[in-house]
């Protein structure tokens, strides 16, 4: 069974590889989700660590 993106998030490395230069944008599925992505202390970075 894949990891799930809590899972990812926490064995990830706390720095990225490569500095992160461009911008992708995605749809979430709730408003709520969208809250609570931007409640987080770095959007950005717990975004790449869910992806990865």
């Amino acid at each position: 069974m894949p990891p799930t993106a809590d899972q990812s998030y926490e064995n990830a490395p706390n720095e990225p590889d490569e500095p992160l230069t461009d911008q992708l944008s995605f749809r979430v599925v709730t408003k709520k989700m969208k809250q609570e992505v931007k409640a987080k202390d770095d959007p950005p970075e717990f975004c790449r660590q869910a992806i990865q």
